[in-house]
């Protein structure tokens, strides 16, 4: 039965992301919501500039439809179901603003850091007063371990960082043609399976329907990509991840099974320390795979290295939280 709910979910979101992409990408042409690339990155992706982008809409259609549909259809959607939808669609629209900001009003960089920021905190705020008004743990368990603690009234503070942390972070990985669809399908389906594990039907649900999503959308994404997810896709998978975690209570775990998400976004955080320090760049270009396409590796080499990454990842953190 479980794998039955597993298998239509996921063939539900990857049909629908298929089907509704060659729809949406011609919409999104003729609105000529093309993507603007930065002058200051690499040189070759300079022929990208005018390709669509916000195809993150369609991954958002595909994961709440489906998760709706087969959480009605074979359990019952819960609190846990609705904060899901509500982090992701909350990131997932203040993503949009910022997609809207730099193809609409031509603002390359969009929304002002701090706007970006206030939005996140917000959205963050809101998902912890519905979480404490449930009774939902405050305790964050240690991998490798049994181990667990509460942090009490801290938790706030721990939630703002987390969801504010990884939706970033999943956006800094969002340079390159179908990197994020992959990495997320692969985070998320470990999540399914931790989930599963748990017993939270919900979650999994949740879980494998973004995988079906992000491998639909894989399909119009990987290089040479005729759609971009922009930010109204990665802020929201990122949010939604961080979420899942949480939930799950598998906090930190999330750090080594969005281990790609976590180097990508040291990355930019050592060069720019570094920089600022000696005058000296670690890497040719951060994020990290910006350096890999310096150094001559090709986009699509870069984009399958990373999945591996990731994927070997995704299995350690199934293999710590379940067997060890």
């Amino acid at each position: 039965m479980l794998e039955q709910v597993i298998f239509f979910t996921i063939i539900m979101a990857f049909l629908i992301s298929v089907l509704l992409s060659p729809l949406f990408i011609p919409f999104l042409r003729r609105l000529k919501f093309g993507q603007s690339i930065r002058e200051e990155g690499p040189k070759s992706h300079q022929k990208k500039s005018g390709t669509p982008t916000m195809g993150g809409i369609i991954i958002l259609f595909s994961i709440v439809i489906t998760t709706l549909v087969m959480t009605g259809k074979f359990s019952e959607p819960t609190v846990k179901t609705y904060l899901l939808i509500l982090v992701m669609l909350g990131f997932g629209l203040l993503g949009f603003l910022d997609d809207f900001i730099k193809v609409v009003l031509k603002r390359n960089l969009g929304l002002t850091s701090k706007q970006k920021l206030l939005g996140q905190i917000i959205i963050s705020i809101i998902f912890y007063i519905i979480y404490s008004k449930q009774g939902f743990s405050t305790e964050i368990s240690l991998p490798f371990s049994d181990t667990s603690f509460d942090i009490g009234w801290f938790f706030i503070f721990f939630v703002i960082f987390w969801l504010v942390g990884f939706s970033n972070a999943v956006n800094l990985t969002d340079g390159l043609d179908g990197l994020v669809s992959g990495t997320t399908a692969i985070a998320f389906g470990a999540f399914a399976v931790l989930a599963w594990n748990q017993s939270q039907m919900e979650i999994a649900i949740f879980s494998v329907a973004v995988v079906g999503a992000v491998l639909g959308f894989l399909v119009f994404n990987a290089h040479p990509a005729k759609v971009f997810m922009g930010d109204t896709g990665s802020l929201a998978l990122g949010g939604a991840i961080a979420t899942i975690a949480i939930l799950t209570k598998l906090e930190i775990l999330l750090i080594i099974i969005g281990g790609v998400f976590v180097i990508e976004t040291l990355s930019i955080i050592l060069q720019v320390i570094s920089f600022k320090t000696t005058g000296r760049r670690i890497f040719r270009m951060s994020p990290l795979h910006h350096h890999y396409e310096l150094i001559g590796w090709s986009e699509w080499r870069v984009v399958v290295t990373f999945w591996s990454v990731g994927l070997i990842l995704a299995i350690l953190g199934i293999y710590i939280e379940v067997w060890l």
